[in-house]
């Protein structure tokens, strides 16, 4: 079983102000005053939330961690919940720049620009919720990340991403990925209409396109292009535009 060290002993700074949320008004030296903040009660070191002026975003989230010295924070939309900005820095003042950026509604880029550890994931925001930008948004995202990855099958699947965009069919669609299978919707975030198999990048001359996680692949493909070719084939003819993926619960969809 893992043992993190005590967090008193990793953050003595943070314990000496009784919180995380009191540290980060400390080093503000006053940037922070009126912005709201707050530390969970059950471990006031490790976590502090940030509040926003702008109500298509949620509350930004800071998080200590437990076995070194660092902070990360995520910050993201209010409709879909995804992350707009994220980033891990050791310097608790950085941390207090882009919470007052996010708190004030600042653009993205000017939050980076506020706190140069801010990673910006791609998306960009939406606050009318236009289904074909959040879809935008969501490939840009989908893209950002695609060229970022470290992993030694980035090639083939980076390219798989840039040829599945190029292709106005599935550009048209909500774009995301389940265990970096790429996959297809008719509706946005919070609820998927899933349309369509699986695109699957094995290698960079080995694709294929799955019916499940558990087939080994209906149909297998040596480039990315034909293999998005040949998927756009299976979708159907009269595929509706995409439209607001909302919660089944939600008194605006006009469903119980």
């Amino acid at each position: 079983m893992v043992t993190h060290p005590d967090p008193a002993i990793l953050y003595p700074d943070i314990k000496a102000h009784g919180s995380l949320s009191a540290a980060l008004r400390a080093v503000a030296q006053g940037r922070l005053a009126s912005v709201p903040l707050s530390s969970p009660e059950l471990a006031p070191l490790l976590g502090a939330t940030v509040g926003c002026t702008a109500p298509h975003r949620e509350p930004l989230q800071i998080s200590a961690w437990r076995h070194e010295r660092q902070w990360s924070i995520r910050g993201t939309d209010s409709f879909e919940g995804m992350a707009l900005v994220d980033g891990t820095t050791d310097d608790l003042t950085e941390v207090a720049e882009a919470a007052r950026a996010w708190h004030d509604g600042t653009a993205l880029s000017d939050i980076r620009r506020a706190a140069p550890f801010v990673h910006l994931t791609g998306r960009f925001e939406v606050p009318d919720l236009d289904p074909a930008r959040l879809a935008q948004s969501e490939w840009r995202s989908l893209r950002t990340e695609a060229g970022e990855l470290e992993y030694a099958w980035r090639p083939a699947y980076q390219a798989l991403v840039e040829a599945a965009h190029a292709e106005p069919v599935l550009r048209g669609l909500y774009p995301f990925t389940s265990h970096w299978a790429l996959r297809f919707s008719t509706t946005t975030r919070p609820r998927l209409s899933v349309v369509g198999p699986m695109l699957v990048a094995h290698d960079i001359d080995r694709y294929t396109i799955d019916t499940s996680f558990e087939s080994e692949g209906v149909a297998h493909f040596a480039t990315a292009p034909e293999a998005v070719a040949a998927f756009v084939r299976q979708l159907p003819s009269d595929l509706p535009a995409v439209a607001l993926g909302r919660r089944p619960a939600d008194p605006t969809s006009g469903r119980a």
